[in-house]
């Protein structure tokens, strides 16, 4: 695989159900207003979130919504690294993060993937937004993408707290990604449906 294919115009469907069926995901990619949306519906945590991302697979905005009509959480970022809530307030503590993650979906994993393209053998390291749903913190977290094969993938968090103050990486999840590069099952967390 050289390239991922690119969604359809009409947009594009991925269900996930959690290795302990203990709930399901499902995330609807549409084109609007010369980007993407991706709503994903969470059934285990039951929120609802929202990513804009630009036709180059930048994130632009996420919304979190958990029980209400208006949004519990709302970011949006320049695409330079800059964060800022809907009411203006600026997040510097989220500085230079490009994404956004969250450990109820695999989905936040394919925009990385899907943006920078990478052949197999290669990797980078990107800073991240990520996002607790249940307590709506969000810290700034480093991962470590690398393609390890055509369709396969793994993920770890880079971590600087290691004895003797060295650099580290968390254990990796790894993951098989389908033809658009939206991740099939995850190390005991989530399975394609």
């Amino acid at each position: 695989m050289s390239a991922l294919l690119a969604f359809p115009a009409d947009g594009y469907t991925a269900r996930w159900q959690r290795w302990d069926l203990d709930g399901d995901e499902t995330v609807q990619l549409r084109w609007e207003n010369e980007g993407w949306t991706a709503i994903g519906e969470v059934g285990h945590e039951r929120v609802t979130y929202v990513l804009r991302i630009s036709p180059l697979w930048q994130v632009r905005q996420f919304l979190l919504f958990r029980d209400v009509d208006d949004p519990d959480l709302w970011l949006g970022t320049d695409g330079t690294g800059t964060w800022g809530e809907v009411n203006g307030s600026q997040r510097s503590e989220l500085a230079g993060c490009v994404d956004v993650a969250l450990t109820c979906t695999p989905f936040t994993h394919a925009v990385p993937i899907r943006r920078h393209g990478l052949g197999p053998g290669e990797s980078i390291e990107v800073r991240t937004a990520f996002v607790d749903v249940e307590t709506l913190g969000v810290t700034p977290v480093t991962y470590r993408y690398e393609r390890i094969g055509d369709h396969r993938w793994s993920v770890a968090e880079v971590r600087s707290d290691v004895a003797g103050g060295g650099a580290g990486v968390a254990l990796a999840q790894v993951f098989d990604v389908d033809d658009y590069g939206l991740p099939h099952d995850v190390d005991d967390a989530f399975r394609r449906r």
